[in-house]
Formats: structure tokens, C-alpha cells, sequence
């Protein structure tokens, strides 16, 4: 599954992949009703991939009553526990054999590097669906402390139809941070990709049904925003939406909420994130590969990307230097190369909002260490820009490509107050050798995650979301995502041998 191919090899397989096309719904590729499609393009070449059912409100209204119909009939919430395991574990099994060929079309729609596809993104993917469907029959409900006379009973229940809206920077890792739970917990999900980035889903979609998931169940809806994901969010049918994108569009889905049936609302944004580097860090070696890992990884397209150094003026100029070293290991270009670590930006439109802010550099007369040049429109180097003040936009605003900003400090309360200096608060690293100051910066860091002496996000254990406009209502990831797709429900029992009469008074 790790097996990293050739070059030639993965063009071979991109060369013979039949592409999916339509939306999935109800156990069965479907063209939108309208009979429109939209073009799904390959950013790194700009050639048309494939043409994409472009879906709308009546293919919405379709699959939600589809999936209503699955979730009302017990198909799937009413098999037991050890059931729903079988085939979500045999679901994981034909990721895993499916695994190049998910690989080799995510870095096609998406523009990423086909190494990290078939080394993270896809194994991650399996990792997590594996994780909750062994988690489904180790979740215990709970009874409450009643006394003699009672049985009180607290159940979980799934929610029912759930909306899965997700991003285009990691199609197939989010959509399995959303579906794994969700399915698990019994719901019927609808899930709306990216307009950019539907291919791997729609296969997931396919394999999932192949696995055992029964017709309604898992359905996937292509198109875009308004004409899908407002739908999904103002559907009285929907119980429920886990969304993953910018704070722009999560405001959207709180009002969509609020017009509609207030449906719960789960909320995962933007990020803005710090690593903070103290003078008494250990190794500065391991903070420069750490940051240069974080800021640049898929391209700097990234929630939880490391896109501010905050660092100590002593140690400043020795970290650049050694960030300069490791930069070198970061080659750009065809991402189907497997050596290439920095593949295209996801389209023509997201490459002009990157350049800008290299274009704000300039404008702020700011140094460019390293980077700095684009090509072709759609790729940009690894840039780190030095000097970056904390009023400057490059500072306080979600980038989203492979631009790092460095700030110095003086002192930790400084470090702390920079650091918690923006709307967002997400993901932040730290690098110190000493455990009281790793203690308080973690402490005082206001982000939903926060790393010591690396860059990463935990693992499929570890809750995942964010503080202030980062977040809302939730976490993927661990067993506290499985919260969010539940209702509680007291089941209270009166086990007394009083008469009715004496139970009332």
C-alpha cells in the first residue's frame, strides 16, 4: 500500500483509469437531472480530466429522500454494531487494493504530489475508516445513578441524515475524517466534494457500495456551492452538516441552520498557525526540517499549515540558514513524479490569490529569503519572507500556499501574544528544551492543537478543530467525533411496585 512507483509507472496507471463522472446516489452513478455537467481539470497540465455531473436542488431533494428512505428503513442504523464493522472493515480492504489508482487520481484533480498521495494521504485514509469501524462496537452507552426504584438508561442514536461538505485541498483524507465516523454511528451521509476535486470521492463512493453499504446510504452529490452545498445546508431533511473550508463560507452554513430546521452544525476553518522557536530550543536542525515540513507540505494548502515562524531574535538568522538547507530536498514539479515534493496549486484562480500576497511582499518592501518565483501560472516556490510585522497582511490573513512569514520576539509573553494574534486559532508548534515554557506556551496558546518540538496534527486518536473563527461545534477525528453524529436520548424506566397513583403524587 506504501509501495511508491515510478514515474512511468503512475503515468501508465493515469493513462488507464476510467474517470467517474456522475454523481453517485441511491447505490448508482447517476447523471444530474438537468442532464449539465462542469469540467474537472487537471491544475499541473491545465487539460480537461473529465466532465462532471453538475448537480443542483432536485438532485438534492433526490438523494436526501433516498437517503431518508435507508435511514427510516433501519438498512443500515439498524444492524448491529459488530455488522457495521464487517463492512466498513471490508470498505477499508478495497481502499487498500485500490490504493495506487486513488493516489494516481487525487494528484490528477487536485495538483498534488502523487509521493505524498500514495504515503499519506491514501494509507491515512484507510487508517481512519479502519479506526472507527473497530471503534463502533467498543463505545458503551451508559446508565445514570437512579436508585432502586428506576433504571435510567442514556443511549446514543445516530442523527440521522448527515451532509458532509468538504475541501479541495484533501479530498479523500477528509472525506474519510467525516464518512468514518458518520457511518459508524449508524447515519445516512450525503456528501458534497469540491468542485475541484471529485474524482477520488466519487470512487470511494463506488467501493464503499461494493463493500456492503447498502443503496442510500452513502451518496455522493457533485457541484457546487450554491447550487449543492446551499441545498444540503437549508434541507429540513438534513439533521446535521460537517463542513471543512474557509470561515467566509462556515458563516454560511450557521445561517442556513438558523433559516431552516437548525440542524447541528460542525464547523472546521480556517487557520493562521504559528510555530513559535524559543532561544533554548535543542536542535535547531530538527525545528528547520519540522517547519519547513509544515509550511510547505501540499503546497502550503493546508488548514493547519505552519504559514508564521515566531521566533527568538538570537536564533533567527542560524534557523533560516538551516531552513535554507532543508529546502533544498523540496523539488517542484510534475506532481505524478515521485520525486517531487511541491506539485501545482489547485487552480488558475487560487495561484492569482497566492501570488499576491509575494506581490504584498514587494509592496512592503519585505525580504525574500528564499523562493519567491512562480511558473506557468498555477506553480510557486517555497518562499520564506523575513520582517513580516504583525499588521501586515501576510501576517494576519489564511495564505493558503507555500508562503512562510517570520517574525521575531524578545520574550515569551511577547511570543504568546503573537502567536494568539489573529481571528483564527487552529493548529500551533512549539520548539523549546524547556518543559516550563513548552507547559505555558501550550497552555496560553489559544489553537485547537498544539505540537511540542514538532509539526503535525496528532493522530486518529487525537480530536482535531480549532478555537475562534477556526472552528464551531466539533471535532473530527478520535472518539469524540463520533459525539457529533449521535443524539443522546434518556430512556427512563420506573421499576418500582408502587401503584400509578402513588408514582404520580
Amino acid at each position: 500500500m506504501h509501495e511508491v512507483l515510478t514515474a512511468g509507472e503512475y503515468a501508465a496507471i493515469a493513462g488507464s483509469i476510467t474517470l467517474p463522472e456522475n454523481a453517485f446516489i441511491n447505490g448508482a452513478f447517476r447523471p444530474a437531472a438537468s442532464g449539465k455537467t462542469f469540467d474537472t481539470i487537471n491544475p499541473a497540465t491545465g487539460k480537461v480530466l473529465a466532465a462532471i455531473a453538475a448537480c443542483d436542488c432536485t438532485d438534492v431533494d433526490f438523494a436526501v429522500s433516498k437517503a431518508k428512505e435507508a435511514f427510516d428503513d433501519g438498512r443500515w442504523r439498524s444492524l448491529s454494531p459488530n455488522e457495521r464493522k464487517t463492512v466498513l472493515l471490508k470498505f477499508a480492504k478495497l481502499l487498500e487494493e485500490n490504493s495506487h489508482e486513488l493516489a494516481v487520481l487525487e494528484s490528477l484533480d487536485s495538483g498534488k504530489p502523487v509521493r505524498e498521495c500514495q504515503t499519506i494521504d491514501v494509507p491515512d485514509t484507510i487508517h481512519t475508516i479502519r479506526w472507527h469501524a473497530e471503534l463502533i462496537d467498543k463505545i458503551y452507552d451508559n446508565t445514570a445513578p437512579t436508585g432502586a426504584n428506576s433504571l435510567a438508561l442514556v443511549v446514543r442514536e445516530p442523527i440521522g441524515v448527515v451532509g458532509c461538505v468538504l475541501p479541495w485541498n484533501f479530498p479523500l483524507l477528509m472525506l474519510a475524517w467525516k464518512i468514518g465516523p458518520a457511518l459508524a454511528a449508524g447515519c445516512s451521509v450525503i456528501v458534497k466534494p469540491a468542485e475541484q476535486t471529485s474524482l477520488t470521492t466519487l470512487r470511494v463512493g463506488e467501493l464503499a457500495h461494493e463493500a456492503g453499504v447498502p443503496a442510500g446510504v452513502l451518496n455522493i452529490v457533485t457541484g457546487t456551492g450554491k447550487d449543492v452545498g446551499e441545498p444540503i445546508g437549508m434541507h429540513k431533511d438534513v439533521a446535521m452538516v460537517s463542513f471543512t473550508g474557509s470561515t467566509l463560507t462556515g458563516r454560511r452554513f450557521l445561517r442556513y441552520a438558523a433559516d431552516s430546521n437548525l440542524k447541528r452544525i460542525v464547523l472546521e476553518c480556517g487557520g493562521k498557525n504559528p510555530a513559535v522557536v524559543m532561544n533554548d530550543a535543542e536542535d535547531l536542525d530538527l525545528v528547520a526540517e519540522q517547519v519547513v515540513s509544515g509550511a510547505f507540505w501540499n503546497m502550503g494548502e493546508n488548514c493547519s499549515a505552519t504559514s508564521r515562524l515566531i521566533v527568538h531574535a538570537s536564533v533567527k538568522d542560524e534557523l533560516l540558514t538551516r531552513i535554507g538547507a532543508y529546502l533544498r530536498d523540496w523539488k517542484m514539479g510534475d506532481p505524478l513524479d515521485p520525486e517531487n515534493r511541491v506539485g501545482s496549486l489547485v487552480s488558475p484562480e487560487h495561484f492569482d490569490k497566492v501570488k499576491s500576497y509575494l506581490d504584498q511582499a514587494i509592496t512592503e518592501k519585505l525580504s525574500v529569503v528564499y523562493g519567491g518565483r512562480t511558473d506557468k501560472s498555477i506553480f510557486v516556490e517555497p518562499t520564506v519572507i523575513d520582517g513580516v510585522t504583525a499588521e501586515s497582511r501576510l501576517f494576519q490573513e489564511e495564505i493558503f500556499g507555500p508562503i512562510l512569514s517570520v517574525t521575531t520576539f524578545s520574550d515569551i509573553s511577547q511570543a504568546i501574544a503573537l502567536a494568539n494574534d489573529t481571528p483564527y486559532g487552529l493548529a500551533a508548534s512549539v520548539y523549546t528544551g524547556s518543559l516550563r515554557n513548552a507547559i505555558r506556551l501550550s497552555r496560553e496558546i489559544r489553537a485547537g492543537v498544539v505540537t511540542v518540538n514538532c509539526f503535525g496534527e496528532g493522530d486518529a486518536t487525537t480530536p482535531f478543530g480549532g478555537f475562534k473563527e477556526s472552528g464551531f461545534g466539533g471535532r473530527d477525528k478520535s472518539i469524540f467525533a463520533h459525539d457529533q453524529y449521535t443524539e443522546l436520548k434518556t430512556i427512563w424506566i420506573d421499576v418500582s411496585e408502587r401503584s400509578i397513583d402513588e408514582a404520580i403524587r
